[in-house]
């Protein structure tokens, strides 16, 4: 195991495992890394968490995967914990180059806290560093673009409620909470983990407005237009980012409205 690997802390079960992988694929010719990722890498397993990791496999085999749609690794032979399991995907060298030029915030969060437990690739761990680096050059825009979005969805909330639409009232509530934290993860250069571990990371973004993940979850537990206009105006209150609200309403007209005419990628996967 990798010297970065023997000093990070894993359940001695998961720890098990990884080391199992090893051993079963580092002499494997097909295969050039084994990057360990998931709840564990990160840091937030439970006990019962399987083993999520990445498989590097070499040119010829990952297109042989894909020649036969066999992308993916999943053993219980290699895990003793009850309902254990390590569970792998094989990828090439040119993802991850491809995620390191241009991944979107999903795809690079996969990549948080990555171990390299093996590796026959001499500048993996640079490449790994170039992946989790946050593009400063677009967070002007992300927070913008997140900012009007969300006064989108504060105002959609008010025509939900005027309307009595509880289907709009959900979807608002959604919405806004979406926006709203990926607008303080991209105030603190926080990639977008999905949705999965969204609160998670959202818990570590020291920058926030007071109380606003229990606003988040008031607004989630209750859809109604008083808890949306607590969490917007604690948002709006906590700075100036440097939009108005007529801005608001152009961009959410050219950007999300008419997206469909120029295939503009959709904003959730940015």
């Amino acid at each position: 195991m990798s010297a970065e690997a023997e000093n990070r802390t894993f359940y001695p079960h998961h720890q098990e495992g990884i080391e199992n992988l090893i051993r079963t694929y580092k002499n494997d010719d097909r295969f050039q890394a084994l990057i360990i990722g998931g709840s564990v890498a990160k840091g937030l397993a439970r006990p019962d968490s399987d083993v999520d990791f990445m498989m590097v496999a070499t040119d010829a085999e990952f297109e042989s995967r894909q020649n036969n749609r066999d992308f993916f690794i999943n053993r219980t032979d290699l895990t003793h914990y009850p309902n254990g399991f390590v569970d792998g995907k094989i990828i090439s060298l040119d993802y991850l180059h491809h995620v390191a030029e241009n991944g979107n915030e999903p795809t690079r969060a996969a990549f948080d806290g990555a171990v390299i437990a093996f590796s026959k690739i001499r500048y993996l761990d640079g490449l790994l560093k170039d992946i989790g680096s946050y593009p400063e050059e677009l967070r002007p825009e992300k927070i913008r673009k997140f900012y009007a979005m969300s006064f989108i969805q504060h105002w959609l909330m008010n025509e939900a409620d005027r309307h009595d639409n509880r289907y709009t009232k959900v979807r608002a509530a959604s919405q806004l909470a979406l926006f709203a934290g990926r607008l303080i993860l991209a105030h603190n250069r926080v990639f977008f983990p999905y949705h999965k571990w969204f609160f998670e990371y959202l818990k570590k973004c020291p920058q926030k407005p007071l109380h606003f993940l229990d606003g988040l979850n008031r607004l989630l537990a209750e859809p109604n237009l008083e808890n949306a206009t607590h969490v917007f105006d604690d948002l709006r209150n906590f700075q100036d980012w440097g939009v108005t609200d007529i801005e608001a309403f152009t961009w959410f007209f050219e950007e999300v409205e008419l997206a469909w005419m120029n295939g503009t990628i959709n904003l959730e996967d940015w």
